[in-house]
C-alpha cells in the first residue's frame, strides 16, 4: 500500500493509493489522521482496506511531505561500506546516530534552500528511511521488522563546511528545507528485503550515486534493535539509514549543489524525491 499526502480538496490530506492508481483521500474511507503518528495508529483500518476496489480519486496530485510531527527525525551515519571505503573512514563498533530538526523536513517537490552565506558546501545523501509502527523497547534484532510501518525516501542533506567547523552533525544537517522525504509511505508489507533495495541520485540528469542497500554495515533490523535497548521508539518515529558512495565532498574535485541544480533521490521501489536547488528569496 502506498499512502501519500497530498494538496486535497480541503488542504493538506493523507492519501491511499487505489486500484486505478489515483489518489483517494483516506478521510472519504473513514480514517481521518492529520500526522505521522496518528497514521501509524491507523494501522488496522489500513490494512482493512481493499485498494484495489478504490479509485476516482486525484490522478497527479501535488505531493507534500508524508511525515508530519513525528516525535524523533533519527539518522544514521557512516552505513555503508562502499561510503566508508570512499571517505577513508574506519568502519564504526556500533551505529552512529544523530538527530535532524524535525524543521528539516519538506516536500518531494519542494526546493532545497541552500544560502551562500550560511554554506559552500551543501551536499546531497540518498537514504532509505523507516517509519516506525508501535512502541517499541528491547526489541530482538530478529523481530525488529515486524516494528515497522513503512519505508520512505530521503535527502540526508548536509552543510559539509559546517559539519567541520562544528565538530558534530547535527546543526549542519538541520538546516530548514534540508530533509526532503517522500514522495509517499510504502507499507512494511510491500518491502520483502530492505536490504536487497537500489539506491540512487542524480544531479541535473547525472548518476553520482549508484548502490544497493545490501552494502549496509548495519542492517535495518540490527539499528531498530541497537536504538530500542536503550530508547523507546514511538509509532512515527522516523530513522534514515544511511547514505552509499558518490556524494560531493568525496569527488575529485569536489563538487557541491548550487542554485539551480535538480537533485532526483531515489530508492528502488519507493519512488523518487525531485527537489530543485535556490538560494534564499528565489
Amino acid at each position: 500500500m502506498r499512502i501519500a499526502r497530498i494538496s486535497g480538496t480541503s488542504g493538506p490530506a493523507y492519501a491511499v493509493q487505489g486500484g486505478d492508481e489515483s489518489w483517494v483521500e483516506l478521510a472519504s474511507v473513514g480514517i481521518d489522521v492529520v500526522n505521522t503518528p496518528e497514521l501509524t495508529s491507523a494501522a488496522d483500518a489500513l490494512a482493512a482496506l481493499d485498494t484495489q476496489t478504490l479509485g476516482g480519486g486525484v490522478v497527479d496530485p501535488a505531493f507534500l511531505a508524508p511525515i508530519v510531527a513525528p516525535g524523533k527525525l533519527m539518522a544514521i551515519g557512516l552505513n555503508y561500506a562502499d561510503h566508508i571505503r570512499e571517505t577513508n573512514s574506519t568502519p564504526p563498533p556500533n551505529p552512529i546516530l544523530f538527530m535532524k530538526a524535525n524543521t528539516s523536513l519538506t516536500g518531494p517537490e519542494d526546493d532545497i534552500i541552500v544560502d551562500p552565506q550560511m554554506t559552500a558546501m551543501a551536499d546531497y545523501e540518498t537514504e532509505l528511511t523507516v517509519i516506525i509502527g508501535q512502541r517499541t523497547k528491547g526489541v530482538s534484532e530478529a523481530d525488529a521488522l515486524g516494528t515497522i510501518f513503512g519505508y520512505t525516501v530521503a535527502n540526508d542533506v548536509t552543510a559539509r563546511d559546517c559539519m567541520k567547523a562544528d565538530g558534530q552533525l547535527v546543526r549542519s544537517k538541520s538546516f530548514d528545507t534540508y530533509c526532503p522525504i517522500g514522495p509517499w509511505i510504502t507499507t512494511a508489507d510491500e518491502v520483502a528485503d530492505p536490504q536487497s533495495l537500489g539506491v540512487r541520485t542524480l544531479v541535473n540528469g547525472e548518476v553520482r550515486q549508484d548502490s544497493s542497500t545490501s552494502e549496509m554495515v548495519f542492517s535495518v533490523r540490527f539499528l531498530i534493535h541497537f536504538l530500542a535497548r536503550g530508547m523507546t521508539l514511538e509509532p512515527g518515529d522516523v530513522l534514515l539509514t544511511g547514505t552509499p558512495h558518490g556524494v560531493g565532498f568525496v569527488m575529485d574535485p569536489p563538487r557541491f549543489l548550487r542554485a539551480g541544480d535538480v537533485v532526483e533521490c531515489e530508492v528502488e521501489g519507493l519512488g523518487t524525491l525531485r527537489n530543485r536547488v535556490v538560494e534564499p528569496g528565489r
